[in-house]
């Protein structure tokens, strides 16, 4: 197998390089499938990404993507490379968990939509990605945490943590999360991840476990910004199976991406960033705001809402009364079956009355409407994507709702909630180093179907910069 052109090891390669040397047949699809699999299997045993490895699978689609190719056949970027999905996604006879006990023997008759797009693009299905228990913030004590590969006494971020850890770790060239409060954002900070929500009803979630039907976003993880595009357009679209998902076309990520940055407007609040905030990381986002300007940006003070800091309780309650709805064919008559964390907060999304659910819900429109006003005066706005990288053990991350509540003020969930209240895309990125050697990273914020502009943004600044090239000592 040749890796000419190839300047990193092959599972650190970017997608669309690899891509490039599979479409000229000097890469074969199953060689760089079967180098995939067996990184897993020497690798995932300590990183524990991965619930279910679906080597055969993996290996079939491969054969087929090789023969296609050699015929003349090629359907592009995503043809012949593997990539994995979050164990939320149905996958035909093979099982979908959740993280959960109670979906532990669940096996879909068909795939998701997010699948099939895939694998309609030709993709290589590794497997399916652990989570934390139903996409929220704690993780059932039969599945394993996720271990973060550039250090393992660090958080990996919340329930697409397998998707942010295999990302970073080499164990995929790319992977589907679901963000419904920073679950896309958060791993890609963790691990230091590109990581891509799009606009609310972008991508089908048919054939996804739901969290909360209001706030779910399936969107991507990569290492490279163009990367993450690639893939975002493949699962894009309207889904007439999902009501939800949105009648404009996909997009093509790629036909702007290269066009820089001169003359756009990039907004900064400095003092909602800044509160709070890791000095460091913050001046890590100067310097990117820098870099922008060098570039030829023009770089803008913006306000952000007032109440912006604020929100955190309101997504909660709405979070929980819809999760509770979700799974009341199952909660409380199978309580038992929950792990600490997760039956703590279906109880709790319980006792929300419709009034409550109601009066939360107007903040919430409020809020959009005023955060929309502010995004239409800028092409993008910067903040932290969460909070700096910070420790955690495995025994809060098992526990129930008071142990993880210290974690609220670590994650910082005033940079989270404007993209999932207003359902607008948001662009993760890194952008410098902690002194533990884990990366920071910011969050790009654009107004509805921007996610074009978001990666040509950060496309320019990934360009200009090094952080990508930094791949965790695994």
């Amino acid at each position: 197998m040749s890796t000419r052109s190839i300047k990193n090891p092959i599972h650190f390669a970017s997608l669309l390089d690899t891509a490039g040397l599979i479409e000229s047949r000097q890469l074969s699809p199953v060689e760089v499938t079967r180098c995939m699999l067996d990184r897993i299997e020497a690798v995932d045993g300590r990183l524990r990404s991965y619930a279910t490895v679906m080597a055969d699978r993996a290996i079939e689609a491969a054969r087929k993507a090789e023969h296609e190719i050699a015929g003349g056949t090629y359907r592009g970027p995503l043809h012949g490379m593997p990539i994995a999905v979050k164990d939320l996604c149905f996958t035909k006879g093979t099982r979908t968990m959740g993280g959960t006990g109670v979906f532990k023997d669940f096996v879909p008759a068909y795939d998701g939509t997010v699948v099939s797009r895939l694998e309609r693009a030709g993709a290589v299905l590794l497997g399916k990605l652990n989570l934390t228990e139903g996409a929220m913030a704690g993780y059932h004590p039969d599945f394993a945490i996720p271990v973060n590969p550039w250090n393992s006494d660090y958080w990996s971020g919340v329930s697409s943590s397998g998707s942010g850890v295999a990302t970073a770790a080499g164990l995929c060239f790319a992977s589907i999360g679901t963000d419904t409060g920073g679950s896309i954002r958060f791993p890609a900070m963790a691990n230091g991840t590109v990581g891509l929500k799009p606009t609310y009803g972008r991508v089908s979630r048919y054939g996804v476990l739901t969290l909360a039907e209001s706030l779910d976003h399936v969107g991507t993880l990569a290492r490279r910004v163009a990367d993450a595009a690639v893939v975002l357009q493949a699962i894009a679209g309207w889904d007439e199976h999902d009501p939800t998902s949105l009648r404009d076309p996909a997009p093509d990520m790629l036909a702007t991406l290269r066009s820089g940055v001169r003359g756009l407007r990039i907004g900064i609040d400095r003092r909602f960033c800044t509160e709070g905030s890791d000095p460091q990381l913050m001046a890590a986002i100067e310097d990117a705001l820098a870099t922008w300007t060098r570039l030829g940006a023009e770089v803008v003070n913006v306000e952000m809402p007032e109440g912006a800091s604020g929100l955190g309780e309101a997504w909660f309650a709405i979070c929980a009364a819809e999760a509770a709805r979700t799974h009341s064919a199952t909660f409380p008559s199978r309580a038992a079956e929950y792990g600490p964390y997760f039956r703590d907060f279906l109880g709790f999304g319980a006792t929300i009355t419709s009034d409550q659910y109601e009066a939360t819900s107007d903040l919430r429109r409020g809020f959009s409407k005023a955060f929309h006003e502010v995004l239409a005066h800028v092409d993008v706005m910067v903040c932290p994507s969460g909070g700096a990288p910070f420790p955690v053990g495995a025994e809060a991350q098992y526990g129930d709702l008071a142990a993880l509540m210290p974690l609220a003020d670590l994650v910082q969930m005033q940079f989270i909630v404007p993209a999932s209240f207003a359902g607008t895309p948001s662009l993760t990125l890194p952008c410098g180093v902690s002194p533990s050697g884990v990366p920071y990273c910011l969050q790009l914020l654009g107004g509805r179907l921007s996610e074009s502009m978001l990666c040509r943004i950060g496309h320019a600044y990934e360009e200009a910069t090094v952080w990508h090239d930094r791949h965790p000592p695994t």
